[in-house]
């Protein structure tokens, strides 16, 4: 009797054993444990750890639950501004109702993926090619919102939206090379431009202080002269201003009316004046040669006489 008894705990005490091993389950920290007993919702989610469930009754399924990361194809369109483009993006994701995410939609990260490809698509339509290559930011936030819209539904929240490429054709690429290469030439004409108007002003400025002072202009001339005989040329060609000439020619006539004039011979003591002849009407007048001016004169005469002016 007594055997029987031991035989029968014994086999009570496996027939435990292994109904614990069927029913033991371990929900990772990451993870939710959602069970169907015949195929119903049962109770909560259950929590990370150690849980048990009905061996041959329930059927635990467990939801990751931590962002997914997924890439959206490329999608091709045609642009508001009738340019056609290539667009690829990334979806960030995650399960927030591990119950929802199981029980309405088959397959959630599929779900995603296509609901993403298909707004990428309308955003591609309804954005000018400028936007999708500037301003992304704007652009993925309503992609985002598109997203989000019909997830949440399904236990999933959208994290975030990227558009990681936008693809051109090769023609458009080149029409956008030229038009930046335009762009940066008609910047650097009006830099030209603006710069020489600034230049031609301070000599206009320098023109008028020249006139003002006629020396000035001499002075200018002999620190040229001084420049270019610093590169020890052998030899240097310097055309004169009309102006300096006609300081020198200055320089001269002031000299000619300062000479004293020639003092009148002494008369003998008792002797009359002689009467003055009256001077002939109809004689000639005697016309005074002009000046005689030097045929060639070097460089060094002509800073020379200037200096002693």
């Amino acid at each position: 009797m007594v055997e029987e008894l031991l035989g029968a705990a014994a086999g009570v005490a496996a027939a435990g054993v292994v109904y614990v091993a069927a029913a033991a389950r371990v929900v990772k920290q990451y993870e939710r444990g959602v069970v169907l007993r015949l195929g119903r919702l049962a109770g909560d989610v259950r929590t990370p750890g150690f849980t048990m469930i009905v061996p041959f009754v329930d059927r635990l399924h467990k939801v990751n639950m931590q962002i997914v990361t997924l890439p959206v194809p490329g999608q091709e369109g045609i642009t508001r501004d009738n340019v056609t483009v290539r667009v690829d993006a990334v979806v960030y994701f995650k399960v927030v109702d591990a119950a929802s995410a199981l029980i309405t939609v088959e397959d959630y990260k599929y779900a995603v993926s296509q609901m993403a490809q298909t707004s990428l698509r309308s955003i591609i339509g309804k954005s000018d090619l400028d936007d999708l290559l500037s301003n992304r930011e704007k652009l993925n936030q309503g992609l985002e919102l598109m997203i989000d819209s019909p997830a949440i539904g399904w236990g999933v929240q959208v994290d975030r939206v990227e558009i990681k490429d936008v693809s051109l054709p090769e023609s458009m690429k080149r029409s956008m090379a030229r038009q930046a290469e335009a762009d940066r030439e008609r910047r650097a004409r009006i830099i030209n431009a603006d710069a020489e108007l600034q230049a031609s002003r301070k000599l206009a400025d320098a023109a008028r202080q020249m006139a003002e002072t006629p020396s000035a202009l001499q002075l200018r001339l002999l620190q040229t002269v001084m420049a270019v005989a610093a590169e020890k040329n052998s030899t240097l060609v310097l055309p004169i201003p009309v102006e300096l000439l006609r300081f020198l020619e200055r320089g001269e006539d002031h000299g000619e009316r300062q000479a004293p004039a020639p003092a009148p011979a002494a008369r003998p003591a008792g002797d009359p004046p002689e009467a003055e002849d009256p001077p002939a009407e109809d004689a000639p007048k005697a016309v005074e040669p002009p000046p005689e001016r030097p045929v060639e004169r070097t460089i060094d005469d002509i800073i020379g006489d200037a200096q002693g002016k």
